[in-house]
């Protein structure tokens, strides 16, 4: 056992352990749910069939939803049969890889150590992260495990997290000391840990719409928690109304009011914020995303990170990155990639919420 895996053995055992992955329990869900609440809303009431206005549809469109990844999905597809069952099997492969809550899964065998095997889920997502990881100076990290789960979820341990147990976990973090050979991962050192939750719920959106177009589906709105892919035309025969919630930082989520409502198609669009999970001390407000070069929670003026892109997945993990970078640094990460869109709510100089876009 090397050095830090041994002081990371001692960390644990002084807070009860909060770097192995955090059981996941019913109280689990509706703080997770606050997370995925305070991105984006599929405007419903917009989407929903007009027989009086929409054209006459040849094949008609299902609907379905239900729980999956400690969140919701909802799904509506031009189809003529019913996937729900089909949708839920691909969802759960999904999580059946990269869920760290799952203990069979691929993510947790790779963290427990008991395997270093992996599917072509994990692959996939593994290799999408460390190019964006790279395209984003380490702002997005997936072996930021450890660090997340010494603050605790919600910050639970955050009176006892030190500037040298901070020291002492940064030289577990980092894409540079995990890597595939084949269908093998390795780890520098044992006491690394992965959590993909700022990519995983993308990538199942990618895989649902997938799924989707092998089937020769063209019109699809898929969203699970909040990220959504989009192709074709709504039940109206219109582009699909996707609404932006506006910051607030009330944690209950209770107002729900839309920032804005954008008609898109045939792209993915991933939100990322701050403003409903957080702690203040003095007065600054330090945010749920922690920068994993810093290994400290996030303190930049950006309260929503929305991004577009070909797909969800990709857009996951930039919303969040950008969350880390901060306004400036996240233009300059866009100059870089035109394929990308944003949408920025961010706090101004005198402390009133404003609006930056590219692309949007």
């Amino acid at each position: 056992m090397s050095m830090l895996s041994r002081l990371n053995k001692e960390i644990n055992r002084q807070l009860d352990q909060p770097a192995q992955p955090h059981r996941f329990r019913w109280w689990h869900i509706p703080l997770l749910l606050l997370l995925a609440a305070g991105t984006i809303y599929v405007v419903k009431q917009n989407n929903r069939s007009d027989t009086t206005a929409a054209p006459a549809q040849a094949v008609a469109y299902q609907k379905c939803e239900g729980a999956i990844f400690g969140t919701f999905y909802h799904i509506t597809y031009q189809y003529a049969a019913d996937l729900q069952d089909t949708i839920e099997c691909v969802m759960h492969e999904v999580d059946n890889s990269l869920s760290p809550f799952n203990p069979q899964s691929v993510i947790s065998a790779i963290n427990n150590n008991t395997s270093s095997s992996t599917d072509p889920h994990f692959r996939h997502v593994f290799n999408l992260a460390k190019h964006i990881s790279d395209e984003t100076d380490g702002a997005f990290d997936i072996t930021v495990a450890p660090l997340v789960n010494v603050w605790g979820f919600g910050f639970k341990n955050k009176e006892h997290v030190t500037d040298s147990l901070i020291a002492a976990l940064l030289p577990l973090v980092g894409m540079d000391k995990v890597w595939l050979d084949d269908t093998l991962v390795h780890k520098a050192d044992t006491a690394i840990m992965l959590d993909c939750s700022a990519i995983a719920k993308g990538y199942g959106v990618d895989a649902v719409a997938q799924m989707l177009e092998a089937k020769h589906v063209c019109n699809y709105m898929v969203e699970i928690g909040g990220e959504v892919r989009v192709k074709g035309l709504n039940p109206k025969g219109k582009e699909w109304n996707i609404g932006i919630i506006k910051p607030d930082p009330d944690p209950t989520g209770q107002n729900g009011e839309i920032e804005e409502v954008l008609s898109i198609t045939n792209t993915s669009m991933a939100t990322s914020g701050n403003y409903r999970n957080y702690y203040e001390e003095g007065d600054r407000r330090y945010a749920h995303t922690i920068d994993p070069r810093t290994g400290r929670p996030v303190q930049h003026n950006i309260l929503s990170s929305t991004v577009m892109a070909a797909d969800c997945a990709t857009a996951d993990a930039y919303a969040t990155a950008f969350m880390v970078l901060g306004l400036d640094k996240a233009k300059a990460v866009l100059q870089q990639h035109p394929e990308l869109r944003a949408y920025f709510i961010y706090s101004d100089t005198d402390g009133k919420n404003a609006v930056w876009r590219m692309g949007m």
